[in-house]
This record gives structure tokens, sequence and C-alpha cells, in this order.
């Protein structure tokens, strides 16, 4: 594993985690993309992790760049407390009471309707300077956000990548990229500010960050390992250190779902026996 850039320490690996570090969680929020699955596809044993976690009475929280269509399907399905779609553009949750789903965004419907229009300039301009870019085959479910393929299906080099994102900026708008997708977006909102209040929704409280741990793996996680003083990631994370501002805490030797699902083993038993 090598160091991650600047000051910052290699993480650790996830076997150090104290047992009083561990009996401080709360809440565990997780990346779906290359954290709980591979190739596209959730792994049997990230998904078997999550119903080991939720039965241990941990709030689980799902935060993704995918879209809230989806979420909507992962906050109704999979063993979750609410779903953050689209980078912290908005969460989906069932109503404690009621079991109703309920959504929410950090942006009202006006400034959500605003940069509909926005992302026309930047489409347009994409077709015109990077004309071998696509949008994501899922951008028919997206509510919030722009995003386009740079790994999933397409192998976008890494100088039409920097190319994209400087574009995204210059038309005034935010600009993450994930190990799939690279998306453009208006508001002041991230993955962290999203997990919280999906939190302080689905719970009815507010849950301090240093009680929830977070596992990601790429750079639209980076608002979450910069939030949280708990995080992890599976050892897939390595090829993303370089760029990751803060990195995160821990690391597992496994990767994509299998090593989500030993940061959670991990968790479980430090919390069971120390």
């Amino acid at each position: 594993m090598s160091a991650a850039t600047g000051a910052h320490s290699a993480p650790a690996p996830i076997a150090t985690l104290s047992a009083a570090a561990a009996r401080a969680v709360v809440a565990v929020a997780f990346d779906i993309d290359d954290t709980v699955t591979r190739n596209g596809r959730l792994e049997r044993d990230a998904f078997d992790a999550l119903w080991a976690l939720s039965d241990a009475g941990l709030v689980l929280i799902a935060a993704t760049g995918r879209p809230l269509g989806l979420c909507d399907v992962v906050a109704r399905q999979w063993p979750v407390n609410a779903a953050v779609g689209e980078n912290g553009g908005g969460w989906v949750w069932r109503d404690a009471a009621s079991g109703a789903q309920r959504e929410a965004y950090a942006q009202d419907e006006r400034e959500r309707a605003a940069a509909q229009e926005r992302f026309a300039a930047i489409r347009a301009r994409v077709a015109r300077d990077l004309p071998e870019l696509r949008l994501t085959d899922d951008h028919r479910a997206r509510r919030v956000d722009l995003a386009f393929d740079i790994g999933e299906y397409a192998r976008v080099p890494a100088e039409r990548v920097e190319a994209l994102m400087a574009l995204i900026r210059d038309e005034g708008a935010r600009a993450v990229a994930s190990s799939v997708h690279a998306h453009a977006f208006f508001g002041d909102y991230d993955k962290a500010t999203g997990i919280r209040a999906a939190l302080a929704a689905a719970t009815g409280r507010a849950i301090d960050d240093a009680a929830v741990l977070f596992v990601g793996d790429s750079g639209n996680d980076a608002a979450a390992f910069a939030a949280f003083p708990r995080t992890a990631a599976p050892s897939n994370v390595e090829r993303f250190l370089p760029t990751l501002p803060v990195p995160p805490r821990f690391v597992a030797q496994a990767s994509h779902g299998a090593g989500f699902a030993e940061v959670a083993r991990t968790l479980l038993a430090r919390r069971a026996h120390g």
C-alpha cells in the first residue's frame, strides 16, 4: 500500500481497529460502486455483511453517485435505513411510523429546475469538445446531476477525464469523479452533507460524526473521508490515494465487496469481543 499524498499517513489495516472505536460506532455509511460491488454487481458477501450490520442494530446509510431513481429501490429493498443519491443531492428513507417511502433534496424545486437548464450548456460543450464521451446509461433515473461514463463501460484516459472536469467547472458547476462516472452538479452539497441529512431523516435525531463509520473507495468519497473521523476502504482505494486530500483511516486487505465484508466483520467482532 502506497502512502497518500501530503502530510497524511497511509491507511492502517482494518485489523488494527480498536474495540473502543468499534463500540462508538452507531451508524455505517457506505458507497456502492466498487465498495460493495465488483464489475457493477453487488457481491454476495457484501450483501450478507449489510444484513449482519443491520441485525446488530447499526443504522445503515447507502451513499452513492448513482441516480436517486436507484435509491428508491435501495431504500425499499436493501437492509438500509436510507439511501443518499447523486453525491448528496437527495436522499430516500422509509418513514419509521407509517413505513411509507419519503424523499428530500439538498436544493429546492426552483434550484433543481434551474440546474437542469444549465446542464444543457454542459452537454453541448462536451458534444463539441469531447465528442467521444457519453452520458451514463442510468441518466434517465437522475434528478439533480449530469453524469458521464468514464470507467463503467467506457475506458476514458486520465487526461480526457481531467479535460471533462475542467469543462464542467468552466461552466460554473461542481465536478467530482468516482471509479466509474464523472458528475456535474450545481449546489453546495456532497456525500457528507447528504449522509448527515439522511441520518437525521431516518432516525429522527442528529448523530455525531464520530459515531459514523464511512466506507468508500474513490474520488467522490473525498468529502466523506474528510468529514468523518472513522473511515475505511476496500483495498482498491489504492489507485485513488494520491489524489485524495484525506485518505481513509483504515483499509481492508480484500478489494471491492469482499473488502467491505472484511470491514464489517472486523467492526462486529471488535464490538462483541474487544
